[in-house]
């Protein structure tokens, strides 16, 4: 199994949307994941939430961090999070 590295704009990008390293780390591991442009991609997976986030109540957590790979190591690019 592959190292995951997050940059830095990626590291700072998870309390800002709502979402932890290991929430990520399952995304990229377990995710769907899709073709964003070469050589990189979004990894998709839902999460149940049921708690409020920026004041609203949610029942689930889309986790999305954008990687690219290489053949040592998966790198994190940025982090998306959607509340649904």
């Amino acid at each position: 199994m592959k190292p995951i590295r997050f940059t830095l704009h990626a590291r700072s990008r998870l309390a800002e949307r709502g979402t932890t390293a290991a929430e990520v780390e399952q995304a990229i591991r377990t995710g769907r994941r899709e073709v964003v442009r070469e050589g990189r991609f979004r990894c998709r997976l839902n999460l149940q939430y049921r708690a409020n986030w920026q004041g609203k109540y949610y029942d689930v957590k889309q986790v999305a961090p954008v990687i690219m790979e290489s053949a040592t190591e998966i790198v994190v690019i940025t982090v998306y999070s959607f509340f649904f």
